[in-house]
């Protein structure tokens, strides 16, 4: 079962962090450079930008990916480093040397990540300097002998994830809040736990917004499978979110599992599966694939083979690993989208009774992508006709003359189109209901089963005054 707990980032075994502010942006007070380490080297899955404009630090991470481990990061808010050319790589590879030297661990498994304005040079000098500052400063919860170098620790957890709060807060540009979660489940009768943050407030429109994502976990899992998973969850979470539909040019997710939860470790081959069985597009949930997945260990179990019995507790480990994972992507997803910039309500469009996945996709993605249906949403206004029109223009097949939305908060429900038509409705009720600040737009087509839901926010004057000063 899986169980929210304390600690973000630093719940998982294994792991240290510190974050200070080195002065990156001019203005401003809040900490803008982040250190985190792995006691062990961890395995690493990563999904990034589709942007084909990548900044140097996504260029430099697809490659530590590519190795399969990852022993730290370092990320710094206030400059995006993109469109810094060779120049830009250049400053990954002196921050990835500094902090190998400094914690000891080897180059080609530090990943880098930076967020802020594109076009400037980061100042490597003064982030050189802090990662030698921050490396002395590390802190942790210890579990088995695991240094704490900070000198106000007491042995109090409190401590620690306070520091673990602190860089969730470090890596936000335009958020207004930070963003973390932790939770705790089981894997072949061992406790583990998987501690995440993540930024987003603007750019964001992921197709892996300007989004940089840190999931920490101590589990035992091998680097492929662990690769495979991520894929095909980010499609039904993170990939489902938009604020504004940009795609940043340093959107980055890493995963990192460390092993130190001392799980048997979970392989495809465990599993009596090909990496490929996997939908990694997302069209087919992989949470109905790991209850098909166990479903069918326990029947071939029933033979009594000791290798099956083996299969079905790898099926009961993956099961509860993507049930876990799919809890932290989800809820880092909806708070990006409630926390879009300048937004005053999350906006969620749900659409069912579709033919395929594919089709229920296109449609939720389409109706809160459109600055006509958020700029009602802002204005409390029951147009409902501009979530009808973003479905017609979405591109994906359906029947207008069977459908039906309705919108649903807090305050209640009212159907706004009925089978294709504009019903009587009373403006007062549609008020009340668009009112609270979460707001659903429930649109069913009635052509079969499948279902999506995508995450957005409404679009206000402060969105245009945020970006109109960003530089500034």
């Amino acid at each position: 079962m899986v169980k929210r707990v304390e600690g973000g980032i630093l719940a998982a075994k294994g792991y240290s962090v510190a974050s200070k502010r080195v002065g990156i942006k001019p203005t401003g007070k809040n900490r803008d450079l982040t250190l985190i380490k792995s006691d062990v080297p961890a395995t690493v899955a990563g999904t990034f930008t589709r942007n084909v404009v990548k900044a140097a630090p996504v260029q430099w991470d697809m490659k530590v990916v590519e190795g399969g481990k990852a022993s730290a990061i370092v990320v710094n808010t206030g400059i995006a480093n993109a469109a810094t050319g060779k120049a830009g790589l250049g400053d990954c590879q002196r921050e990835a040397e500094k902090v190998a030297e400094c914690l000891d661990v080897e180059m080609t498994q530090v990943l880098t990540m930076s967020t802020g304005v594109i076009g400037p040079q980061i100042p490597i000098d003064k982030i050189e300097e802090g990662i030698r500052d921050l490396s002395r400063n590390m802190i942790s919860v210890p579990s088995t002998n695991t240094a704490v170098l900070r000198d106000y620790y007491t042995g109090n957890k409190a401590n620690a994830y306070m520091e673990a709060s602190e860089a969730a807060k470090a890596i936000m540009t335009t958020d207004t809040v930070p963003k973390e979660v932790a939770v705790e489940f089981e894997m072949g009768g061992k406790v583990c736990h998987i501690g995440a943050m993540c930024k987003g407030s603007g750019m964001i429109h992921p197709n892996m917004g300007t989004m940089l994502g840190f999931v920490l976990s101590d589990i035992n899992i091998e680097q492929k499978l662990a690769q495979s998973i991520m894929r095909a969850l980010v499609e039904r979470t993170f990939n489902m979110v938009s604020v504004d539909g940009d795609t940043s040019t340093n959107d980055t997710l890493v995963w990192l599992a460390n092993g130190l939860a001392g799980n048997r470790v979970l392989t495809a081959a465990s599993l009596g599966i090909e990496i490929g069985d996997i939908d990694e597009t997302g069209n087919v949930d992989i949470r109905d694939f790991a209850d098909e997945l166990e479903k069918k260990a326990r029947e071939e179990a029933s033979n009594g083979s000791t290798s099956d019995f083996a299969k079905v507790e790898s099926a009961k480990d993956f099961k509860e690993l993507v049930e876990a994972l799919y809890t932290v992507f989800e809820y880092l997803a909806i708070n990006m989208a409630r926390d879009g910039e300048g937004a005053s309500r999350l906006f969620i469009a749900k659409v069912v009774g579709a033919p395929d996945y594919e089709t229920a996709k296109t449609l939720a993605k389409s109706i809160i992508t459109s600055s006509l249906c958020k700029a009602a949403i802002y204005g409390k206004d029951a147009n409902c006709g501009r979530i009808f029109c973003a479905m017609g223009y979405s591109g994906a097949k359906f029947d207008p003359e069977k459908t039906d939305i309705t919108m649903m908060s807090s305050e209640g429900s009212i159907k706004l189109i009925e089978q294709g038509r504009m019903p009587k409705f009373s403006e007062e009720e549609a008020l009340k209901i668009l009112s609270p600040d979460e707001i659903t737009a429930l649109c069913d087509i009635h052509d079969g089963t499948f279902e999506a839901t995508a995450w957005g926010c409404d679009l206000t004057h402060e969105y245009v005054t945020i970006n109109a000063d960003y530089r500034s």
